[in-house]
């Protein structure tokens, strides 16, 4: 079910599947519940509601700055606050800082990458010790590019949002009630100071998104050749990152 139609009973009828699609995979695998990050930032904040409103109370929310932008902590605690949801704040920073001390000295990007690949560690800590499953926010436009940090933000059990592209997540989170400078703020995984998504993938999330769906030849959209082109290139530089880990078979 997507959301060709804003029509608001289609979205609820969408909330209410995606929130039962979770339930049903917590029970599938005997999961008590399930653990997510709340970074303050949109695609978090929708995935943290959805999973609010699956299991009610066996939820738990983590708040992982590293380095990051002091607003981004106060967004995902009035979440937390305005559903209610049990949260645990833990800095990376002196962790991450430690490791960088250690290794060799490393790009820009590489040293970056460390961040969502300590927070998986600490999800998946919370997520053995609470028999939970480790929900990630990944959404359809990310995945299909590969914009995510392989065995970082990428390492989940579920991806509720993974069939949905960032601008259906926009319309779900404005269905959901998510705070407005949440829904409003530039997207960003916050790896560096001032570091966005589009300016990182060097695309809006409307033009990429309807240059996926020509790709998918699904409907007609109004998007350039060049724009088609360039999203057709890193679907394809980036299909490593979507596919299970090779095996020799002897």
């Amino acid at each position: 079910m997507k959301l060709e139609s804003q029509n608001s009973q289609t979205i609820a009828a969408l909330i209410e599947d995606i929130a039962l699609w979770i339930r049903h995979q917590a029970t599938m695998a005997g999961a008590r519940g399930v653990v997510f990050g709340m970074s303050g930032g949109l695609d978090s904040s929708v995935a943290a509601l959805l999973c609010r409103k699956a299991l009610g109370d066996a939820v738990r929310g983590l708040i992982l700055p590293c380095h990051s932008d002091p607003q981004d902590e106060a967004h995902a605690l009035l979440l937390a606050d305005e559903i209610d949801i049990n949260t645990v704040t833990i800095n990376l920073s002196p962790v991450f800082d430690l490791l960088v001390s250690i290794l060799p000295s490393g790009d820009l990007l590489s040293v970056a990458n460390l961040k969502p690949r300590l927070r998986m560690i600490v999800l998946y800590y919370y997520a053995n010790e609470l028999g939970y499953l480790v929900v990630g926010s990944g959404n359809k436009s990310e995945l299909m590019t590969g914009y995510f940090t392989k065995y970082g933000d990428g390492g989940a059990d579920l991806l509720p949002l993974g069939g949905l592209l960032k601008t259906e997540v926009r319309k779900l989170a404005r269905a959901l009630g998510i705070p407005r400078e949440i829904i409003e703020k530039p997207p960003s995984a916050g790896l560096w100071e001032g570091q966005t998504d589009e300016g990182e993938l060097g695309i809006s999330y409307e033009e990429l998104d309807a240059a996926l769906v020509a790709l998918q030849g699904s409907q007609a959209v109004s998007t350039s050749d060049e724009v088609t082109e360039r999203v057709r290139h890193m679907v394809s530089r980036t299909h490593h990152k979507r596919s299970p880990i090779p095996v020799y078979e002897p």
